[in-house]
C-alpha cells in the first residue's frame, strides 16, 4: 500500500510532470504584461469587457480573447444596439483599435450614439468638490492633511490597496449612460476603422479588412497582450448586396473565425435570424464561441407585469445560449439563462435573473398543507 501511494523516484502521487508543466505556464502567463482593458482568468485565459459589468460576471470574466460573438436580433425592436454600443464604447474608452461595419452609407455616424462612462462624471464631480474645498478653506485642508498622515501607519496601506483595486476594476469595466454620448475627441482617434456594407455584393472586401486587421493583432508569447475589436451590425440584413447568398456568408464567418482564433482579438456579430432559412440558421449558432439572443417585452403587457417583479424597469430579456471556453473540454453551465434586461439610475444597462412575483393565494385552489405525494383529492396515498 505504501508503494503504491507513492511513485518512481520518490515523487508522490499528486505531483505530476503535467501539473507542475501546467502551474509554470499558468505563472508564465500571468507575468506576461497585459494592456489596459484586458483581464486574465484561469486555464491561460484573458477577457475583454463586453461594456456591460452583469454581463461579464455572467460570461465568468467577459468576452472570451480570440473568440466569436453572436448575437440573434429581435425584429421587433432594435435591442441589439444596446449591446454594441457598450460593446464598442468600452473599446474606445480603453483605446482598443476598433473595426466597424454595418449596413449604412455612413457607418461612423454610428459613433455618435455611443453611451459615455458614468464614471468620468463623477470623477468631475469630485475634482470640483475637492477643487471647491481647497479654495473655501485653506486651513481646514492642511489640518485634515496633518491628522491623514499621523494615522496613514495604521490603515493607510489598507486604502491604497483597496483604492487600487477599485481603480483597477472599474478599468477593466465601466458603466455607461445611454444619455450622455461620448466624448468627440476619443472618437476622431486613429484607431477606429468604419466600413460600409450596405449595397456590396460581396464580402471580399469585408474579410481583407477583418484580415489587415487582425493581422496587427496576432498572438505573441511574452508579448503585451492587447486586444483589438471588431463590431459587425446584421451581417445578413437584406440591405446588404450579398443578400441571399448564404454560403458565401458561411464561408466568410469561418474564415473570420479561424483569423480570431489565432489572435488577441474578439468578434461581435449580430444577425437577423428571422431571415434566415432554419438550417443555416443552426449553421450560424453552430459557428458561434459564444451564443446571446435578445427579445423585446411589449410597453404593457398585463399578465407579465404580474409574473414578474420590476416589470416596469424592464426592456428586454437576454438569454445566454452558449459561453466561449478555452482549454477545457468541460461545459459552461449557469445558474440561469435567461435574465432580464434593464435600465436603471443614469441609464445604465444591469442584468438581473428573473424573479416571479408571490402568487396570492386566494386567487386559486388551495394546494392542501398536508404535503403528501398524492395528485387525488381524495387523499389517497401513494403505494411507494
Amino acid at each position: 500500500m505504501a508503494a503504491a501511494a507513492t511513485g518512481t523516484g520518490g515523487q508522490t502521487l499528486g505531483r505530476s510532470s503535467f501539473s507542475r508543466a501546467a502551474s509554470s505556464k499558468t505563472a508564465s502567463s500571468s507575468s506576461s504584461p497585459t494592456a489596459s482593458g484586458v483581464k486574465l482568468g484561469p486555464n491561460g485565459a484573458a477577457f475583454v469587457s463586453s461594456g456591460i459589468p452583469d454581463l461579464d460576471r455572467i460570461l465568468g470574466g467577459g468576452f472570451l480573447l480570440g473568440s466569436v460573438v453572436m448575437v440573434m436580433e429581435d425584429s421587433d425592436a432594435p435591442h441589439h444596439l444596446l449591446l454594441l454600443r457598450a460593446f464598442m464604447a468600452q473599446g474606445v474608452v480603453h483605446k482598443q483599435p476598433l473595426l466597424f461595419a454595418a449596413p449604412m452609407k455612413e457607418p461612423r455616424s454610428f459613433l455618435g450614439a455611443l453611451p459615455a462612462p458614468v464614471a468620468s462624471s463623477k470623477e468631475d464631480a469630485r475634482q470640483r468638490a475637492m477643487a471647491g474645498g481647497a479654495a473655501g478653506d485653506g486651513r481646514a485642508s492642511d489640518e485634515g492633511l496633518r491628522i491623514a498622515w499621523q494615522y496613514r501607519k495604521y490603515f493607510g496601506d489598507e486604502r491604497n490597496s483597496g483604492a487600487e483595486h477599485r481603480d483597477s476594476k472599474q478599468e477593466f469595466s465601466h458603466d455607461f449612460d445611454l444619455r450622455k454620448p461620448l466624448e468627440r475627441h476619443l472618437l476622431n482617434a486613429q484607431h477606429i476603422e468604419c466600413l460600409s456594407t450596405q449595397d456590396v455584393d460581396t464580402l471580399h472586401d469585408l474579410q481583407d479588412r477583418c484580415s489587415a486587421f487582425l493581422s496587427k493583432h496576432q498572438r505573441k508569447e511574452g508579448g503585451n497582450l492587447s486586444a483589438g475589436r471588431i463590431a459587425i451590425q446584421s451581417l445578413c440584413a437584406p440591405q446588404c448586396g450579398y443578400f441571399g447568398k448564404d454560403w458565401d456568408m458561411v464561408s466568410f464567418l469561418r474564415s473570420l473565425k479561424a483569423m480570431v482564433h489565432s489572435s488577441n482579438a474578439v468578434a461581435i456579430i449580430t444577425f437577423p435570424h428571422t431571415v434566415l432559412s432554419d438550417s443555416f440558421c443552426k449553421r450560424w449558432q453552430h459557428l458561434a464561441d459564444t451564443l446571446l439572443s435578445i427579445k423585446a417585452i411589449p410597453d404593457e403587457d398585463k399578465d407579465l407585469a404580474k409574473l414578474l417583479t420590476g416589470y416596469q424597469d424592464m426592456v428586454g430579456f437576454l438569454h445566454v445560449h452558449k459561453v466561449a471556453q478555452t482549454n477545457s473540454q468541460v461545459p459552461v453551465i449557469l445558474e440561469a439563462s435567461t435574465f432580464s434586461l434593464k435600465l436603471r439610475k443614469r441609464r445604465s444597462l444591469v442584468l438581473e435573473r428573473l424573479n416571479q412575483a408571490p402568487v396570492d393565494g386566494s386567487s386559486g385552489p388551495s394546494s392542501g398543507g398536508s404535503g403528501s405525494c398524492s395528485s387525488s383529492t381524495q387523499g389517497s396515498q401513494l403505494d411507494f
